[in-house]
């Protein structure tokens, strides 16, 4: 790398050199290092990376220093807690458990298991007292491959399910591409919309933020679920995917006024992506907080898993699934969408305790 110099709001900064516990609030205390997006990660530098230039280190002096930009204030910002129905509020002080609530036939992982209402709610309850902070619920399958569902029936497939456990105080996201379903689970109970599509699928998805003002999770995704995998293309996969999520941000910020603040994004892992793709992004995904947004990672029991140990099935995925989540926090990323709660929440503090976050 070339020698150090000052970066401008146009280049992307990658941090690098995590260090969390108690080491990293001394390191910050002596001007060495910088807190993660305000959480309990320190980095010791940054790599900032351009598509026309060579990458240059940058110190932590240089990062708080007048010209590096808005992504470097954006990598600092503690992320600002999320309000939530009845009062309550989403915080992340602490890695948030999203847990998933598939009320599909077809889901790749979980599918047809909770179709009826009353097994859903009891599953979605158990993951709640396991851990989970929010509960994630869609009827319509988005893995590669996956047709589209009338929204009709996906509507039939959540809406009892969502207003079943709202009435029981859960906190709840939909998943949906459709704007429609967002209008009706909002009316349900539903505090956070989830758009595998980053609101691009349905056009009159922006109406429903702008009415509504809920915290929404953008993903980034390589073209529909039905193609999204045949054979995948980026000039750089970490800064067009960086680009992409930040194009949404924009628009969506200026179409409907919600603040970033209430704005997560999910580097969209496995959604047209090849393994070294996936792989590219979860060694990298400090770079993404350079966008100042809460970061959502999404790697419970993914096929990528499989392309590492080859013949790997679903059911034996969960320990590449938390390795993945623990790599997730160290890179600083806010929010977990698991299907194993219970024992996600057992690996995090087990890493919380060994590591001296408090």
């Amino acid at each position: 790398m070339t020698t150090p110099r000052n970066i401008g709001a146009q280049d992307y900064l990658r941090p690098f050199g995590f260090v969390d516990g108690p080491l990293a609030s001394t390191l910050v205390q002596n001007g060495l290092a910088l807190p993660l997006a305000g959480g309990g990660v320190a980095f010791m530098g940054a790599v900032g990376l351009s598509r026309t230039e060579a990458p240059v280190y940058v110190t932590p002096h240089e990062l708080t220093g007048e010209l590096t930009g808005l992504a470097a204030e954006r990598l600092v910002a503690p992320r600002t807690a999320w309000p939530l129905r009845n009062g309550r509020s989403l915080g992340f002080d602490k890695p948030v458990i999203m847990g998933i609530l598939n009320a599909t036939p077809d889901s790749f992982s979980d599918g047809g298991k909770f179709t009826k209402l009353d097994d859903a709610v009891a599953h979605g309850e158990a993951m709640i007292a396991a851990g989970a902070d929010i509960l994630d619920i869609g009827g319509e399958s988005t893995r590669p491959g996956a047709a589209p569902v009338a929204i009709e029936e996906e509507q039939r497939r959540i809406l009892p399910l969502i207003e079943a456990l709202a009435d029981k105080g859960v906190a709840i996201s939909v998943d949906t591409r459709n704007a429609a379903t967002m209008r009706a689970a909002a009316r349900a109970g539903a505090s956070v919309i989830n758009d595998v599509s980053a609101l691009a699928h349905d056009p009159q998805s922006l109406d429903v933020i702008r009415e509504y003002q809920l915290p929404v999770v953008l993903m980034h995704s390589l073209g529909d679920p039905l193609v999204m995998q045949d054979n995948p293309r980026y000039d750089n996969v970490l800064l067009d995917v960086y680009d992409s999520l930040a194009a949404r941000i924009e628009r969506v910020e200026q179409k409907t006024g919600l603040p970033r603040h209430l704005i997560a994004i999910d580097p969209g892992i496995g959604f047209g992506k090849t393994l070294d793709h996936n792989l590219d992004l979860l060694g990298n995904l400090g770079l993404f907080q350079g966008l100042g947004c809460p970061l959502l990672l999404g790697v419970s029991r993914k096929s990528f898993v499989a392309k590492v140990l080859p013949g790997t099935p679903v059911s034996q995925r969960l320990p590449g699934s938390l390795v993945s989540v623990i790599r997730g926090v160290v890179g600083g990323a806010q929010i977990f969408r698991v299907h194993d709660v219970a024992e996600t929440a057992q690996a995090l503090t087990i890493w919380r305790a060994t590591a001296g976050v408090p």
